[in-house]
Protein backbone atom coordinates (compact mmCIF):
# COMPACT_ATOMS: atom_id res chain seq x y z
CA UNK A 1 0.00 0.00 0.00
CA UNK A 2 2.83 2.42 0.87
CA UNK A 3 4.49 1.79 -2.49
CA UNK A 4 1.21 2.45 -4.32
CA UNK A 5 0.76 5.72 -2.46
CA UNK A 6 4.30 6.76 -3.31
CA UNK A 7 3.83 5.88 -6.97
CA UNK A 8 0.52 7.74 -7.14
CA UNK A 9 2.11 10.80 -5.59
CA UNK A 10 4.99 10.53 -8.02
CA UNK A 11 2.66 10.34 -11.01
CA UNK A 12 0.91 13.51 -9.90
CA UNK A 13 4.22 15.32 -9.53
CA UNK A 14 5.46 14.02 -12.88
CA UNK A 15 2.23 15.07 -14.59
CA UNK A 16 2.50 18.50 -13.03
CA UNK A 17 6.06 18.81 -14.30
CA UNK A 18 5.24 17.73 -17.83
CA UNK A 19 2.36 20.14 -18.07
CA UNK A 20 3.97 23.16 -16.45
CA UNK A 21 7.64 23.02 -17.38
CA UNK A 22 7.85 26.77 -17.91
CA UNK A 23 5.75 27.78 -14.92
CA UNK A 24 6.94 29.03 -11.54
CA UNK A 25 7.79 26.70 -8.70
CA UNK A 26 8.14 23.46 -10.63
CA UNK A 27 9.28 20.92 -8.05
CA UNK A 28 11.41 18.01 -9.24
CA UNK A 29 11.70 14.89 -7.10
CA UNK A 30 15.00 13.05 -6.72
CA UNK A 31 15.63 9.72 -4.99
CA UNK A 32 18.65 8.37 -3.10
CA UNK A 33 19.04 5.22 -1.02
CA UNK A 34 21.53 6.84 1.34
CA UNK A 35 20.73 8.82 4.52
CA UNK A 36 20.46 12.57 4.84
CA UNK A 37 23.91 14.15 4.97
CA UNK A 38 25.52 11.46 2.80
CA UNK A 39 27.78 13.02 0.11
CA UNK A 40 25.58 11.94 -2.83
CA UNK A 41 22.49 13.32 -1.10
CA UNK A 42 24.26 16.60 -0.41
CA UNK A 43 25.58 16.72 -3.98
CA UNK A 44 22.05 16.56 -5.39
CA UNK A 45 20.85 19.13 -2.84
CA UNK A 46 23.60 21.47 -3.98
CA UNK A 47 22.57 20.88 -7.60
CA UNK A 48 19.02 21.85 -6.60
CA UNK A 49 20.20 25.04 -4.91
CA UNK A 50 22.11 26.07 -8.03
CA UNK A 51 19.17 25.28 -10.33
CA UNK A 52 16.77 27.25 -8.14
CA UNK A 53 19.14 30.21 -8.03
CA UNK A 54 19.96 30.18 -11.75
CA UNK A 55 16.34 29.80 -12.85
CA UNK A 56 15.19 32.55 -10.48
CA UNK A 57 13.12 30.06 -8.50
CA UNK A 58 11.26 28.51 -11.44
CA UNK A 59 12.62 25.07 -10.55
CA UNK A 60 13.46 23.44 -7.24
CA UNK A 61 14.54 19.94 -6.24
CA UNK A 62 13.25 17.82 -3.37
CA UNK A 63 15.65 15.03 -2.40
CA UNK A 64 14.02 11.92 -0.95
CA UNK A 65 16.89 10.24 0.86
CA UNK A 66 16.99 6.97 2.84
CA UNK A 67 15.15 5.01 0.13
CA UNK A 68 11.89 6.83 0.89
CA UNK A 69 10.74 6.21 -2.69
CA UNK A 70 12.07 2.65 -2.82
CA UNK A 71 15.32 0.78 -3.34
CA UNK A 72 17.45 1.52 -6.41
CA UNK A 73 15.89 -1.14 -8.65
CA UNK A 74 12.46 0.41 -8.06
CA UNK A 75 13.52 4.02 -8.46
CA UNK A 76 15.41 3.30 -11.68
CA UNK A 77 12.13 2.18 -13.21
CA UNK A 78 10.38 5.22 -11.73
CA UNK A 79 12.81 7.67 -13.34
CA UNK A 80 12.86 5.83 -16.67
CA UNK A 81 9.06 5.93 -16.84
CA UNK A 82 8.78 9.53 -15.60
CA UNK A 83 7.19 8.82 -12.22
CA UNK A 84 10.06 10.83 -10.72
CA UNK A 85 12.29 13.24 -12.61
CA UNK A 86 15.69 12.71 -10.99
CA UNK A 87 17.60 9.85 -9.40
CA UNK A 88 21.03 9.19 -7.94
CA UNK A 89 21.90 5.50 -8.26
CA UNK A 90 24.79 3.12 -8.73
CA UNK A 91 25.71 2.53 -12.34
CA UNK A 92 25.81 -1.26 -11.94
CA UNK A 93 22.03 -1.91 -12.14
CA UNK A 94 22.09 -0.36 -15.62
CA UNK A 95 24.57 -2.98 -16.90
CA UNK A 96 21.78 -5.04 -18.46
CA UNK A 97 20.25 -2.12 -20.39
CA UNK A 98 23.21 0.17 -21.18
CA UNK A 99 26.11 -1.98 -22.35
CA UNK A 100 28.64 0.87 -22.11
CA UNK A 101 27.94 1.05 -18.36
CA UNK A 102 29.59 -2.36 -18.06
CA UNK A 103 33.07 -0.89 -18.48
CA UNK A 104 33.25 1.28 -15.31
CA UNK A 105 31.81 -1.67 -13.35
CA UNK A 106 34.60 -4.05 -14.37
CA UNK A 107 36.69 -5.19 -11.39
CA UNK A 108 40.20 -3.79 -10.94
CA UNK A 109 39.95 -1.66 -14.10
CA UNK A 110 40.56 1.75 -12.51
CA UNK A 111 43.96 2.15 -10.89
CA UNK A 112 42.81 4.85 -8.47
CA UNK A 113 40.03 7.36 -7.91
CA UNK A 114 42.13 9.95 -9.75
CA UNK A 115 42.31 7.61 -12.75
CA UNK A 116 38.54 7.15 -12.63
CA UNK A 117 38.02 10.94 -12.53
CA UNK A 118 40.16 11.46 -15.64
CA UNK A 119 38.26 8.74 -17.50
CA UNK A 120 34.75 9.81 -16.54
CA UNK A 121 35.46 13.54 -17.01
CA UNK A 122 36.73 12.94 -20.55
CA UNK A 123 35.66 11.45 -23.88
CA UNK A 124 34.93 8.00 -22.43
CA UNK A 125 32.57 9.52 -19.90
CA UNK A 126 30.82 11.42 -22.70
CA UNK A 127 30.43 8.18 -24.65
CA UNK A 128 28.82 6.50 -21.64
CA UNK A 129 26.51 9.47 -21.04
CA UNK A 130 25.28 9.33 -24.63
CA UNK A 131 24.53 5.62 -24.33
CA UNK A 132 22.25 6.17 -21.33
CA UNK A 133 19.80 8.18 -23.42
CA UNK A 134 18.66 4.94 -25.02
CA UNK A 135 17.46 3.85 -21.58
CA UNK A 136 15.22 6.91 -21.27
CA UNK A 137 17.47 8.98 -19.01
CA UNK A 138 20.00 11.78 -19.35
CA UNK A 139 23.15 11.50 -17.23
CA UNK A 140 23.66 14.86 -15.57
CA UNK A 141 26.70 13.86 -13.52
CA UNK A 142 28.99 11.10 -12.35
CA UNK A 143 29.43 11.18 -8.58
CA UNK A 144 32.12 9.56 -6.46
CA UNK A 145 31.38 6.34 -4.63
CA UNK A 146 34.96 5.49 -3.75
CA UNK A 147 36.45 2.02 -3.85
CA UNK A 148 34.31 -0.98 -2.96
CA UNK A 149 35.86 -3.74 -0.85
CA UNK A 150 34.69 -6.95 0.79
CA UNK A 151 33.69 -7.25 4.45
CA UNK A 152 32.32 -10.16 6.43
CA UNK A 153 31.67 -11.49 9.91
CA UNK A 154 33.61 -14.74 9.65
CA UNK A 155 37.33 -13.97 9.18
CA UNK A 156 39.87 -11.54 7.72
CA UNK A 157 40.44 -11.89 3.98
CA UNK A 158 44.06 -11.72 2.90
CA UNK A 159 44.11 -14.02 -0.14
CA UNK A 160 41.71 -15.38 -2.73
CA UNK A 161 41.67 -18.64 -0.79
CA UNK A 162 40.08 -16.82 2.16
CA UNK A 163 37.07 -15.98 -0.02
CA UNK A 164 36.09 -19.58 -0.69
CA UNK A 165 32.64 -20.59 0.51
CA UNK A 166 31.68 -17.20 1.94
CA UNK A 167 28.31 -15.66 1.02
CA UNK A 168 28.39 -12.02 -0.04
CA UNK A 169 25.60 -9.63 -0.88
CA UNK A 170 26.22 -7.86 -4.16
CA UNK A 171 24.52 -5.18 -6.25
CA UNK A 172 21.93 -6.57 -8.63
CA UNK A 173 24.42 -6.87 -11.49
CA UNK A 174 25.67 -9.93 -13.35
CA UNK A 175 29.21 -8.57 -13.32
CA UNK A 176 29.24 -8.46 -9.53
CA UNK A 177 27.75 -11.96 -9.30
CA UNK A 178 30.40 -13.32 -11.66
CA UNK A 179 33.20 -11.44 -9.90
CA UNK A 180 32.35 -13.06 -6.57
CA UNK A 181 31.99 -16.49 -8.19
CA UNK A 182 35.43 -16.11 -9.84
CA UNK A 183 36.88 -15.61 -6.37
CA UNK A 184 35.33 -18.84 -5.12
CA UNK A 185 32.62 -17.21 -3.03
CA UNK A 186 28.83 -17.16 -3.36
CA UNK A 187 27.00 -14.03 -4.50
CA UNK A 188 23.55 -13.07 -3.28
CA UNK A 189 21.95 -10.05 -5.03
CA UNK A 190 19.95 -8.22 -2.38
CA UNK A 191 18.52 -4.72 -1.82
CA UNK A 192 20.87 -2.46 0.12
CA UNK A 193 18.37 -1.99 2.93
CA UNK A 194 18.30 -5.72 3.71
CA UNK A 195 22.05 -6.23 4.14
CA UNK A 196 22.31 -5.53 7.87
CA UNK A 197 19.64 -8.05 8.83
CA UNK A 198 20.99 -10.51 6.25
CA UNK A 199 24.42 -10.52 7.89
CA UNK A 200 22.97 -10.50 11.39
CA UNK A 201 20.77 -13.55 10.74
CA UNK A 202 23.35 -15.48 8.72
CA UNK A 203 21.57 -15.32 5.37
CA UNK A 204 24.85 -13.84 4.12
CA UNK A 205 28.32 -13.64 5.66
CA UNK A 206 29.06 -10.16 4.40
CA UNK A 207 28.88 -7.68 1.56
CA UNK A 208 31.07 -5.30 -0.41
CA UNK A 209 30.98 -1.54 -0.35
CA UNK A 210 32.91 1.64 0.41
CA UNK A 211 33.78 2.98 3.87
CA UNK A 212 30.94 5.56 4.06
CA UNK A 213 28.30 2.91 3.27
CA UNK A 214 29.93 0.40 5.63
CA UNK A 215 29.68 3.10 8.28
CA UNK A 216 26.34 4.82 7.69
CA UNK A 217 24.41 1.55 7.17
CA UNK A 218 26.10 0.26 10.36
CA UNK A 219 27.31 -2.90 8.63
CA UNK A 220 30.50 -2.63 10.70
CA UNK A 221 28.42 -3.65 13.71
CA UNK A 222 27.71 -7.11 12.28
CA UNK A 223 30.70 -7.63 9.95
CA UNK A 224 33.96 -6.62 11.61
CA UNK A 225 36.43 -7.84 8.96
CA UNK A 226 37.02 -5.28 6.19
CA UNK A 227 39.43 -6.29 3.43
CA UNK A 228 40.75 -3.35 1.40
CA UNK A 229 40.90 -5.12 -1.95
CA UNK A 230 39.26 -2.15 -3.76
CA UNK A 231 37.83 -4.35 -6.51
CA UNK A 232 35.73 -1.63 -8.12
CA UNK A 233 35.94 2.15 -8.16
CA UNK A 234 32.48 2.50 -9.60
CA UNK A 235 31.07 6.01 -10.10
CA UNK A 236 27.44 6.73 -9.32
CA UNK A 237 25.13 8.27 -11.89
CA UNK A 238 22.84 11.23 -11.32
CA UNK A 239 20.17 10.97 -14.00
CA UNK A 240 17.09 12.81 -15.21
CA UNK A 241 14.11 11.41 -17.10
CA UNK A 242 14.88 12.12 -20.77
CA UNK A 243 11.37 13.24 -21.68
CA UNK A 244 11.43 15.72 -18.80
CA UNK A 245 14.87 16.99 -19.81
CA UNK A 246 13.80 17.36 -23.43
CA UNK A 247 10.87 19.55 -22.37
CA UNK A 248 13.26 22.10 -20.85
CA UNK A 249 14.16 25.10 -22.97
CA UNK A 250 17.69 24.96 -24.42
CA UNK A 251 18.67 27.67 -21.95
CA UNK A 252 17.35 25.69 -18.99
CA UNK A 253 19.01 22.53 -20.26
CA UNK A 254 22.34 24.35 -20.12
CA UNK A 255 21.56 25.58 -16.60
CA UNK A 256 20.81 22.04 -15.46
CA UNK A 257 23.96 20.61 -17.07
CA UNK A 258 26.21 23.31 -15.63
CA UNK A 259 24.63 23.02 -12.17
CA UNK A 260 25.26 19.27 -12.27
CA UNK A 261 28.87 19.82 -13.34
CA UNK A 262 29.37 22.31 -10.52
CA UNK A 263 27.82 19.87 -8.03
CA UNK A 264 30.42 17.22 -8.93
CA UNK A 265 33.26 19.27 -7.44
CA UNK A 266 31.21 19.79 -4.28
CA UNK A 267 30.30 16.10 -4.03
CA UNK A 268 33.91 14.97 -4.50
CA UNK A 269 35.06 17.30 -1.74
CA UNK A 270 32.39 15.97 0.61
CA UNK A 271 33.18 12.40 -0.41
CA UNK A 272 36.90 12.63 0.38
CA UNK A 273 36.13 14.03 3.83
CA UNK A 274 33.48 11.37 4.50
CA UNK A 275 35.80 8.50 3.59
CA UNK A 276 38.36 9.65 6.17
CA UNK A 277 35.69 10.20 8.79
CA UNK A 278 34.01 6.82 8.21
CA UNK A 279 37.24 4.84 8.22
CA UNK A 280 38.28 6.41 11.51
CA UNK A 281 34.84 5.70 12.99
CA UNK A 282 34.68 2.01 12.05
CA UNK A 283 38.25 1.39 13.19
CA UNK A 284 37.47 3.01 16.53
CA UNK A 285 34.43 0.72 16.78
CA UNK A 286 36.60 -2.39 16.38
CA UNK A 287 36.56 -3.11 12.64
CA UNK A 288 39.67 -5.01 11.54
CA UNK A 289 41.00 -3.64 8.26
CA UNK A 290 43.39 -5.75 6.21
CA UNK A 291 45.08 -5.05 2.87
CA UNK A 292 45.36 -8.23 0.78
CA UNK A 293 47.81 -8.86 -2.04
CA UNK A 294 45.69 -7.77 -5.01
CA UNK A 295 47.43 -9.61 -7.82
CA UNK A 296 45.74 -12.92 -7.05
CA UNK A 297 42.35 -11.19 -7.12
CA UNK A 298 43.19 -9.45 -10.40
CA UNK A 299 44.36 -12.70 -12.00
CA UNK A 300 41.07 -14.38 -11.06
CA UNK A 301 39.08 -11.83 -13.11
CA UNK A 302 40.02 -13.19 -16.55
CA UNK A 303 36.74 -15.14 -16.99
CA UNK A 304 34.72 -12.10 -15.92
CA UNK A 305 36.28 -9.98 -18.67
CA UNK A 306 35.91 -12.79 -21.21
CA UNK A 307 32.20 -13.08 -20.45
CA UNK A 308 31.25 -9.41 -20.27
CA UNK A 309 33.65 -7.62 -22.62
CA UNK A 310 32.30 -9.36 -25.69
CA UNK A 311 32.23 -6.89 -28.58
CA UNK A 312 34.66 -4.51 -30.21
CA UNK A 313 33.05 -1.40 -28.72
CA UNK A 314 33.59 -2.60 -25.15
CA UNK A 315 37.05 -4.00 -25.88
CA UNK A 316 38.10 -0.64 -27.31
CA UNK A 317 36.66 1.18 -24.28
CA UNK A 318 38.63 -1.03 -21.90
CA UNK A 319 41.82 -0.34 -23.87
CA UNK A 320 41.08 3.39 -23.85
CA UNK A 321 40.47 3.38 -20.08
CA UNK A 322 43.76 1.62 -19.43
CA UNK A 323 45.56 4.09 -21.69
CA UNK A 324 44.41 7.14 -19.71
CA UNK A 325 47.30 8.45 -17.60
Amino acid sequence: MKILVKLAAGLLVAASFMGNAANAQTVLRSSDTHPDGYPTVEGVKYFGELVKERTAGRYSVEVYHSAQLGEEKDTIEQVRSGVIELNRVSMAPFNGTVKESIVPALPYLFRSEEHMHKVMDGAIGDQIKKAFEGAGVVVLAFYDAGARSFYNKQKPINTVEDMKGLKFRVIQSDIFVDMVAALGANATPMPYGEVYSGIETGVIDGAENNFPSYDTAKHFEVAKNYSLDEHTILPEVFVMNKAAFDKLTPEDQEIFKQAAKDSVAKQRELWAAKVKESRAKVEAAGAKITTPEKQGFIDAMKPVYEKHVTDEVLKKMVEDVRAVQ
